[in-house]
């Protein structure tokens, strides 16, 4: 009955393992490790495993023992015959055990040693190949010089101030206007463009960001174009979006400087989800808002909706959940209670925005700080609806045909369904497209 080493045996005799050239040759591995170095590795363990279980094998069968029946007499004895060739052939099977002992188990070293070295040879072209931090002006698209992006950056104008920034309104010398939003984090330390306060991991971590928001191509969303990053703060480029920010609009709507139809409102909120669906659906991997309200979302002549800041509070804030997500009114519940931010969250603030196009109020407004606004816009849209006034919730400025008004009253609950406080129980942006393009047929 043949062994195990004798089945090994022409596998550690043939030219494949023998040859000097198959073994010790690092042109040879370094060919096989360039191919599929995950392969070659993975053939070199499981080669270590064969070996090694091929020398736990005994090396020589033991005899089957038969057993004697009654009917058959047994046979007579072996005369008696000398010990010594028997003491002969166990020594020489103990020896024989001993050098293939040494045999298989010098290979297996020499195969595990290989396999390290293998692995600390990727491990260094790994790190060798890692991307470089750019530190200086970087340009995305051939309409903007990042060295005029630089020099111009003095002069651009402020247009408005937010909690981690402010932006600005920047012309380029080849008549090429730019918003540029100016990262200002509430802890020095939280930068990512304080140089001397952060690692190179964390700077690549904030570089492969804005990589990918510059790969964004969405007519519902604002792609980023170029960024500076400097000493002491990072500067974002947009594309200029004339038409201001809908907190703008709304404002000029609340003192009755502009009229907003249902229409427009509408279009407003259908883009506002379509631009959703593609940071969460259509991106890989996939980008989340983080940020979401009414001062993020810029207007063009037409009221077409643009999203912008997308992602951004991702580089204030490492890891967990920016403070100042905590604290807006258009935050998700969960964001404040254990600092979780999803795609979920991005709905509940898309509910939010709904909710002001719908009531024309702003959240912070003080009808909803005392009794009378049941504690925000969120609970006082379920309150209105539980009691069947939800007609009486909606701005007086839009009501006018009955057909309108139904309309609304269904965004209502649409509304209230994105600002449910379970996650679960808020729908997907990919089902909001719908949910709002069929008002108009139900």
């Amino acid at each position: 009955m043949p062994t195990l080493a004798a089945a090994v045996a022409p596998l550690l005799s043939s030219p494949l393992l023998c040859s000097p050239r198959a073994i010790a040759s690092p042109l040879s591995m370094e060919m096989m490790a360039s191919k599929n170095p995950t392969k070659t590795l993975l053939l070199l363990l499981l080669l270590v495993f064969f070996l090694s279980l091929a020398c736990s094998q005994p090396l020589h069968s033991e005899p089957m023992s038969t057993t004697t029946t009654a009917t058959q007499p047994a046979p007579p004895p072996p005369p008696p015959q000398s010990k010594i060739p028997h003491a002969e052939a166990g020594g020489a099977a103990r020896l024989r055990r001993i050098v293939l002992g040494v045999l298989f188990g010098s290979l297996t070293g020499f195969l595990l040693s290989l396999a390290f070295l293998y692995a600390i040879r990727v491990a260094i072209l790994h790190a060798k190949y890692a991307p470089a931090i750019v530190r200086g002006p970087v340009s995305f698209t051939p309409q903007i010089s990042p060295k005029n992006l630089h020099s111009a950056l003095p002069s651009a104008q402020p247009l408005a101030h937010g909690p981690n920034g402010k932006y600005y309104k920047l012309v380029l010398d080849n008549d090429v206007t730019v918003a540029v939003k100016r990262l200002e984090a509430s802890r020095p330390e939280a930068s990512p463009s304080s140089m001397p306060n952060v690692s190179k991991s964390d700077m690549r971590r904030v570089q492969r960001q804005l990589e990918l928001l510059a790969r964004v191509r969405h007519q519902n969303v604002m792609g980023l174009k170029a960024y500076v990053r400097e000493a002491d703060r990072l500067s974002l480029a947009y594309d200029f979006v004339p038409g201001g920010s809908l907190e703008d609009v709304m404002k000029r709507v609340r003192s009755l400087q502009v009229n907003l139809n249902w229409d427009a409102r509408n279009r407003i909120a259908i883009g506002v989800a379509k631009g959703l669906r593609y940071l969460h659906f259509e991106c890989t991997p996939r980008i989340l808002h983080c940020s979401l309200k009414p001062s993020n979302v810029m207007l063009d002549e037409g009221f077409e909706p643009r999203l912008a800041d997308c992602g951004v509070s991702r580089l204030i804030a490492s890891g967990s959940a920016d403070p100042e997500l905590a604290s807006s009114l258009y935050s998700a519940p969960e964001c404040y209670q254990s600092s979780r931010y999803t795609d979920k969250s991005d709905v509940y603030s898309f509910g939010m925005i709904l909710g002001v196009l719908l009531t024309g109020r702003d959240p912070t407004d003080h009808f909803f700080s005392g009794e009378t606004g049941r504690g925000g816009l969120a609970r006082w849209l379920r309150h209105m609806q539980q009691s069947g006034d939800a007609k009486d919730a909606l701005d007086s400025s839009v009501l006018g045909e009955e057909g309108e008004e139904d309309e609304m009253v269904m965004a209502v609950r649409v509304a209230i369904i994105c600002l449910s406080d379970l996650p679960a129980d808020r729908p997907s942006s990919d089902e909001l497209v719908p949910m709002l393009t069929q008002l108009h047929s139900l």
